[in-house]
Parts: structure tokens; sequence; C-alpha cells
């Protein structure tokens, strides 16, 4: 039982980690594509590799639609502070009181953004069949599981 807790801990961690570094990185291409990581992509991944029909894909569509105005203002505002923070190293001032207010701010941004990202991708799978899960459980396994052979790896070589 505490095996399993741990396991989700560090999964949620990871991805918590993981969706703040994605958004810092993926800001840019959100604001010059404008559909952003929450339609083009999803929707491709959804559809190409679980053969979604078309009824389906209509229904993950009508999903990021309706969720878009949730989800950008969070990326917006892990971009702006992330902008900020580049900012202060790049002007070689560093003030560890603004660095912490903003860091925290992001955190909870972060934070927020998973919440939702995860409450979106929960709707999301409810349009999926038995075996369309089974295979997209089958993906998330092997994609946790080469994070993880990755993060051994970064650990030893350190």
């Amino acid at each position: 039982m505490k095996s399993s807790h741990i396991k989700i801990m560090a999964v949620t961690l990871a991805l918590a980690i993981a969706a703040t570094v994605a958004v810092s990185q993926t800001v840019k291409r959100v604001q010059m594509h404008g559909d952003g990581m929450f339609s083009g992509h999803m929707l491709h991944f959804f559809a190409d590799y679980l053969s979604l029909s078309d009824a389906q894909q209509t229904q993950v569509k009508d999903i990021l639609a309706k969720e878009k105005p949730t989800i950008e203002p969070l990326i917006q505002q892990m971009a702006q502070s992330h902008h900020q923070l580049r900012e202060m190293v790049m002007s070689g001032g560093f003030d560890e009181s603004k660095v912490r207010a903003l860091a925290s701010q992001q955190s909870g941004t972060a934070i927020e953004l998973l919440v939702q990202r995860t409450r979106i991708e929960s709707e999301l799978v409810q349009v999926l069949t038995p075996e369309q899960k089974t295979k997209l459980t089958q993906f998330m396994d092997q994609h946790e599981q080469r994070f993880a052979n990755h993060m051994k790896e970064e650990m030893q070589s350190q």
C-alpha cells in the first residue's frame, strides 16, 4: 500500500515538474499556433495513436475548445513569471526575495495547471472505448518507465 502511494506521489511530482518545464518551453509555440498543446497536439495523438472515430474526435475537440479559456490564462501566467525570472538572471542583479516570490507564484500556477490538465485528461479518457483505454494505459506505463530510467541514468551520471 505504501509503495503504491509513493509511486503515485513520484509520478505526480514528475508530472508537475514536466508540466512546468513543458509549459515554460512551449508558451511561445502556443501563442504562435493559437490552439496550443490542448488541441492540436493532443487531438493528433488521440486521433492517430488511439484510432479515434469521427464522433470521438468531435467530442475531444469540443472538450478541448470548452477548456481552452481555463488553460490559456495559466499558460500566460507561467510565461510571464518565467520571463521575469529570466530578466532577473540577465540583469545580473539577484534578489532572493523577488526570486522566491516569483517561484512561489510559479509553483502555484503549475499546481493549478496540473490540476486543470488532469481534470481535462479525465474528461478525454471518458470518450475512449475499453480497448483504447487499455492502449493508452500501456503507452503511459511505457512512458513512465522511460522517465524512471532516464532519471536513474541522470542520478548515476552525477
